[in-house]
Formats: C-alpha cells, structure tokens, sequence
C-alpha cells in the first residue's frame, strides 16, 4: 500500500513538472471535485468529516435495506416473511439452514452491507481524528487548538471517539471477525481480521475515550463546545452530560449483547453493565429521521418496506405469548407443521388490539394507530397466506405515521425501558429480585398489565394465573403453555419496546444470550466472501449454533 502511494505521489509530481515546462497549460483546482488531502487540511474540513462519522454508523446499522439487521428480524421471530427479498425467507423458515457465504450466492450481497459500512465509518472516525491531532500540532504555538477553542477540540474527538466505538460495537456484534481501525491506525494500514471479543474491547475503549474527552477540562474551555450542533445525531443537541449518558449507555448494551451463547451471557460482568446503565440516558434517545439530510426512514424495513403487503407479519410463537384465552396454549398443543397462527390473541396488554371479535380488533386498531396501541389487526383483505408456524393477523404499525411522512419524523433508537430491563436481567443474575420487580412492574402499569407479585427465586412464576403475562411454552415436551419467569416478564417488556425500534439487531443478540433461537440458527455472520477476496484469503460460511432452547424450537 505504502509503495502503491509512493507510485501516485511519483505520477503527480511529474504531472506538475510537465505543466510547469507547458508555460501556457492553466491549471486550476476543481473545488468542486472531492480532494481528499484538502479536506483534512482545514479546521472546517476536518470538523465536518468527523461530524458526519455518526450518519456512516446510522446508515450501515438503521437505513441501511438489505443488510443482516433485517435477517436478524427474521432469525430471532421478530419478523416474518416468506418473500425472498434481503433474504427474509431463508432466515424465516423453521428449521434453520447455515448462512452460505459463497461468491455471488443468495443473501451474500446482503451479508455484506453492514461489515462494508461499518468499516468504512471506523476508518473516517479515525482518519478524522488523525487530522484534527495534525492541526493541534501544527498550530501549537498559537492558540493551541485547531477548530477555534479547546472545547469545539474537545467536543470534535469526543464525537470522533464515540463514532468508532459504535461502529466497531456494530462490527462486533454481528461479524466473527473484524479489523480493528483506531486513531492509532495509519492510515495506509490494513490490519489483519480479529475475533468480535477483541473487536467489543476495541469498541469499549473508543467509547471510554469518547467519555474521556467530553468530560475534560478542556471541553468546556471556550466556545462551540457542547451540547452537539443538532445536524451531527440528526435533531438532537445533546448537551455534554446527557452526550456521557448515551456514550454509557452504549457501553452497557454492547457489553451483554456480544455474548453468543448463554454461557456467555451468564458470564457478563453484569455490576458494570448496571452501572453504565444507570449513568445512562434518562429519557428515550430519539432521532428525527430525515431523508433529505441523510437519516433515512423511507428506504429502512422498520419504516419502509415493512409497510408493503406481504413484506411483514409478526409470528405467534413469540405474540402468542400475550394471549390469555386459551388459544395460544391450543396452538402450542399441535405439532410445529400443522400449527395455524391465525388465531385471535385476546390479552390486557394494551400494545395490542382490544376486542373479543377479529372485527372489534380491527376497529379498535385503524391507522393511525390510538394511544398506546404498537399492532395492528390487519384489514382481511390484506391477509397473505403464510406457513403455519409463522403466521398471525397481526402486523406491527407503531411506526405508521414516519411511513405516511415518507420516512420522515421521530423514531425511538433506544427505549428507556430498554435500558431498564438490561438494568432488571443484571439483578434477576445477582438474585436482587426485588429490584428487578420494581422497574419490571414500572414497564408493564405503562401498558395495562399488573404486578408480577413478589418473587423470592428465579424459577417462580410470576402472579395472575391463567390471566398473566407472558405465558409460555413449558418443558420438557414444550406442548403446554403456563405462566412465565421473572426472567420472562423482563424478556417480554424489552422484547415489545425494541420491537422495530432498535439501535442495531437487538432481539437476535438477546434471543442468542438468553437461548430462544430455534435450533440451528447461527448467532453470528462470517467475514463476507467480499473482504475475505479482497484479502486474498479463503472464505467461509456459518453453521447454525443455536441448540433447542427456552421454548422447544
């Protein structure tokens, strides 16, 4: 790469040579045409590159189309669709096939998007980073500081830092393996592939440089510090503290959801997790989507494609869960191929439709959808005939008015109740049942569903009968349905809050933690044949992992 450089640097200095012999050739710079080294030589330049690092991270993990956030859906049952379309069907069918990984192959072109941007955006994090540090150095015996005060300094690394973090966080959530670029990085360098426990390190201390930087004296040492302008996380001027808030917030969710397994997982360090989570955001981090800025909501599944007729259905083996009359346990009784998932869920969780009829469900669920309501009973004669199993006459349409704006509007990217179930799983590990009663009862009253009661062990059902919530399949023949865990009360909370309304694949990282995929699914994508090409090195593809887990699938 270095000699390849040395060739181009070579070629342009004999282009200058010839033109200066030419005393009659003008030679003018084309402002208007990219220049890489132009760009990381001014204040303005440098700032504007770093403050779009979070956009690159948006795009590979949110309004990216095809790409395994939407696989992931369709893994874990948050979604499911029998159209070939981002590879919806093969990650929907029941049992899993292995995620093939071989030249031009179906779902590869997919595979790839999010390892390409993700990688891009750690590159520009760190090559952004890099020039700011030139221009502090270079203007040092001024005022010693390169965009116009320490803290506009301050606040440009602590976004740069932050960027990667989530970038690389991305990377190792998804991949087995990533490089590993860090403001430490030459630019020219190529570093070779590392295991997604060295790239989740990696990530931690981007983030912790990240906190390191906006916590420093120097961040409120002059002008055009925090809180960030509104156009770096579109719609959101994060003042420093609630910036720190969301840098810890990220730490904590990254920390139990790179786990693979539920070994894994058991062996988090769960105090750290409560601990950034509860120095954690306070409120729903949301983001204004705008397609003209470039914070895309029109051509995303969550918002966009979900919407079309046959792209979307939510499967009663997880809905199921809600309902309180019976049907769900009849389901449960027949045989995973002659399921029929068309029935009516009748449940007091006001997230669903209310009504003992299909036809009351549907009036009480027209779009836009009413106060708390997130699913719809859809129109009957949208109804697209699906696999048993797979099927229900629900769709999720919380999201239907960013839909109607053409993918414009406010969009929850990381629930508070979110965080507060991270924060309830770390003291239902610790045995602190009390504790995770309280923020799990908090999560339910919001939505029409009583206490869980007082849960003194870990195996206890929870309180309400054959009225409670979430009921689920029971071993050890998983043909019987009865009142879940406190563990499951927490599961089922976060499950309907990230519910299309996720950072980056959160019901695939915790389903893999707390082993509800069905058998045979793989937890994790290999380095797409792409990279692997590029690098001049074999690839390879990703058996299914998941043994048959929490529910019998």
């Amino acid at each position: 790469m270095r000699t390849l450089f040395r060739r181009v640097a070579l070629v342009a200095s004999l282009v200058v040579l010839a033109a200066c012999a030419n005393k009659e050739i003008l030679t003018v710079p084309n402002l208007n045409s990219p220049d890489v080294a132009r760009t990381y030589a001014t204040p303005a330049g440098v700032e504007s590159v770093i403050s779009s690092t979070f956009r690159q991270v948006w795009g590979a993990m949110v309004s990216c189309t095809g790409c395994i956030n939407t696989q992931a859906h369709n893994f874990s049952l948050e979604n499911y669709s029998e159209l070939n379309n981002f590879s919806m069907n093969i990650r929907s069918i029941i049992p899993r096939g292995p995620i093939g990984n071989e030249r031009n192959g179906a779902a590869t072109g997919d595979n790839y998007v999010a390892f390409r941007d993700l990688s891009k955006a750690t590159r520009s994090a760190a090559n952004g980073i890099q020039a700011l540090e030139r221009l502090v150095l270079e203007s040092a015996a001024l005022p010693k500081n390169a965009l116009g005060s320490k803290a506009q300094d301050a606040r440009a690394r602590a976004f740069g830092y932050f960027a990667a973090g989530w970038a690389l966080g991305g990377l190792a959530l998804g991949y087995d393996s990533a490089a590993i670029v860090t403001p430490a990085t030459l630019p020219d360098d190529v570093p070779g592939l590392s295991g997604y426990k060295a790239v989740g390190v990696a990530a931690f201390a981007m983030l912790d440089s990240s906190i390191k930087w906006a916590t420093s004296a120097d961040a409120t040492n002059g002008t055009n510090g925090f809180p960030l302008p509104s156009t770096w996380i579109n719609g959101v001027a994060l003042t420093q503290a609630q910036f720190v808030a969301l840098a810890r917030t990220q730490k904590a969710r990254l920390r139990a959801a790179v786990a693979r397994t539920p070994a894994d997982r058991a062996a988090v360090d769960w105090t750290a997790v409560i601990a950034d989570a509860q120095a954690g955001i306070t409120a729903d981090f949301q983001i204004t989507l705008n397609v003209s800025a470039g914070w895309s909501g029109a051509g995303p599944y969550d918002t966009g494609q979900m919407y079309n007729q046959g792209w979307h259905g939510l499967s009663n083996l997880i809905m199921g869960m809600a309902d309180t009359s019976g049907a769900y346990a009849t389901f449960i009784a027949t045989p995973m191929g002659s399921r029929d998932g068309n029935f009516l869920v009748r449940t007091p969780d006001l997230r669903f439709p209310q009504g003992a009829t299909r036809a009351a469900q549907q009036a009480d669920t027209p779009l836009p959808l009413p106060g708390l309501r997130y699913i719809q009973n859809r129109p009957t004669g949208d109804d697209v005939p699906q696999a048993g199993y797979g099927s229900s006459n629900y769709d999720y349409r919380r999201w239907k008015p960013i839909n109607s704006a053409s993918g414009n509007g406010v969009w929850t990217n990381i629930a508070k109740i979110e965080i507060d179930m991270l924060i309830a799983e770390g003291q239902i590990r610790a045995g602190n049942f009390a504790s995770a009663s309280k923020l799990i009862d908090a999560a339910r009253a919001q939505h029409g569903l009583p206490s869980i009661g007082t849960i003194a062990s870990a195996t206890q059902p929870i309180a309400g009968g054959n009225g409670c919530v979430p009921r689920v399949p029971q071993a050890p023949s998983f043909a019987t349905v009865g009142c879940g865990t406190i563990m499951e009360a927490m599961k089922w909370e976060k499950r309907l809050e990230t519910m299309f309304s996720c950072a980056f694949m959160c019901w695939f990282t915790d389903s893999r933690g707390w082993g509800d995929l069905p058998e045979g699914t793989a937890n994790q994508w290999p380095v797409p044949y792409q990279e692997m090409d590029a690098r001049i090195q074999p690839y390879y593809g990703m058996a299914g992992a998941a043994a048959k887990g929490t529910y019998g699938w």
